[in-house]
C-alpha cells in the first residue's frame, strides 16, 4: 500500500517547515505499518492556477496526479495562514475539481471517480487559531472529490493566540494531544484502507444518475 503526504507549506525545499516536522512523524508511522510513504512540498512543483488537468507547457500538476493515482492514502498537510488554510492546499483542491467535468477520471461501468476506495486525512500547523476550521475545509472537499474519510483522521498543533513559537521552537513534537491525534489518524487511515481494498465500494453511480433522471423534471446536466 502506498501514502502521499502533500505538504502545502508555502517555503520551498530546502527551507525549514514546521509542517514537514509534524508530517515527518507521520511518514514514519506509516513506514513503521509496512505502507510506503512519499512526501512532497508542492510549492516545489510547478502548479498553475486553475480547475483542469493540464494547463499546458510547464505544469507539473500532471506529475502529482499521477502519484496521487496510485497511493492509497492521501494526507493534505498546510499550515493556517490568517485563520485559513494556505493557498496552496486550496489549489490542491481546485485542480482536483476536473474529476467533474473532464473525461477519463471516472469508472466507465460504475460511474466512480478514480478517488473511490482511497483515504483522506490531514495535518494542520499554525502558531494562531483555524485547525479545525482548516481540517473542515480539505476533508469536506476530499469526500466530495470521493475519497473515504475515516473517523478522526486529522491532527494538529497550534501555538499561543498572537503570533506565538510555531511547531518546532515551541517544542510541539512533545505535546501529547498532537501526538495521540497523529497515532489515532494514522491507525485509522491504515485500517480503513485496507478495508477498503478487500472489499471496495460497490454503488453504481452511472444507475443512480438514471434512476435520478426519471425522477426529476429534466435530464442531469
Amino acid at each position: 500500500m502506498k501514502a502521499l503526504i502533500i505538504n502545502c507549506t508555502l517555503k520551498p525545499s530546502p527551507t525549514f517547515s514546521n509542517t514537514a516536522e509534524l508530517a515527518k512523524k507521520a511518514q514514519q508511522q506509516f513506514k513503521n505499518q509496512g505502507i510506503h510513504t512519499e512526501m512532497i512540498r508542492l510549492v516545489d512543483y510547478e502548479v498553475k492556477p486553475g480547475n483542469s488537468t493540464n494547463l499546458g507547457k510547464g505544469d507539473q500538476w500532471p506529475a502529482i496526479l499521477d502519484k496521487i493515482k496510485t497511493c492509497d492514502i492521501l494526507i493534505i498537510a498546510t499550515p493556517i495562514w490568517m485563520g485559513h488554510l494556505a493557498s496552496t492546499a486550496q489549489r490542491v483542491i481546485e485542480r482536483l475539481d476536473a474529476i467533474f467535468h473532464e473525461d477519463g477520471f471516472t469508472d466507465e461501468k460504475n460511474g466512480q471517480y478514480f478517488t473511490y476506495n482511497k483515504v483522506a486525512g490531514c495535518l494542520i500547523t499554525g502558531n494562531e487559531d483555524g485547525a479545525h476550521s482548516c481540517a473542515a475545509q480539505v476533508l469536506w472537499a476530499m469526500q466530495e472529490l470521493g475519497f473515504t474519510i475515516p473517523p478522526n483522521v486529522n491532527a494538529y498543533w497550534v501555538g499561543m493566540a498572537g503570533a506565538g513559537k510555531d511547531y518546532a521552537e515551541a517544542g510541539g513534537e512533545k505535546y501529547f494531544y498532537t501526538n495521540y491525534t497523529l497515532r489515532w489518524m494514522v491507525a485509522n487511515l491504515i485500517y480503513f484502507a485496507k478495508l477498503l481494498k478487500a472489499n471496495p465500494i460497490d454503488t453504481n453511480i452511472n444507475e443512480i444518475r438514471k434512476l435520478a433522471e426519471k425522477e426529476s423534471e429534466g435530464p442531469g446536466e
